[in-house]
């Protein structure tokens, strides 16, 4: 059975010109908008170091020295942080991998700051392996470490925690966080360093 011609011509008009609203004119006036409004935000929020970009304030990176804060582990990819292989582990919580990992993790922390209970963040993933914030918490119980490992004060290595501590959005959404890269990146330019750390290009 055949449609109608009457039927057909309008309903192919319809297609033509709601392809035309929302796949074209639609996306590219919230681009422009965003891009006039929220230049960073619509770039992707991206941060840079003596001109050359580093990295974005989105995405988490590895960081493996002591001078350096560290993110969240992260299931994204054989190495982690990948962000073509965004996501967990897929683990549930009596997996035998999982809680292996979870034991070695906090051994290894333990031992540098022995008898202080360690912040549930820095031993669990984020669902997309990508998390770039940790915890104050988080934050805080690496001071110690990362003060000994650039030679600073801790107190002022926690001064600079707070400073890059952002509060709930809108005063009541989600939770408190420090975004590892930025902090970082504070330390790095608070020490005069020009050495790129493990992670940042």
């Amino acid at each position: 059975m055949h449609p109608e011609p009457g039927i057909l011509r309008p309903a192919i008009v319809l297609l033509l010109l709601l392809t035309l609203l929302l796949g074209l004119i639609y996306p590219l006036a919230v681009t422009g908008i965003a891009s006039a409004v929220f230049p960073q935000q619509a770039g992707g929020s991206l941060l840079q170091r003596d001109g050359k970009v580093v990295g974005s304030a989105l995405l988490g990176q590895s960081f493996a020295g002591p001078g350096y804060f560290h993110g969240r582990p992260s299931g994204a990819g054989a190495a982690g942080y990948d962000a073509a292989s965004s996501s967990g582990s897929n683990y549930g919580p009596t997996s035998k991998a999982l809680l292996e990992r979870i034991a070695a993790d906090a051994e290894r922390l333990g031992k540098a700051q022995p008898g202080q209970p360690i912040p549930a963040d820095l031993l669990t993933a984020s669902g997309s392996g990508l998390d770039p914030h940790i915890s104050p918490a988080a934050a805080d119980y690496q001071a110690a470490r990362v003060a000994a490992a650039r030679g600073l004060p801790v107190d002022r290595v926690r001064l600079m925690i707070r400073e890059h501590t952002h509060g709930r959005d809108l005063g009541f959404l989600g939770e408190p966080g420090v975004n590892v890269l930025a902090l970082n990146l504070a330390l790095d330019a608070e020490a005069g360093r020009r050495r790129a750390p493990a992670g940042i290009p």
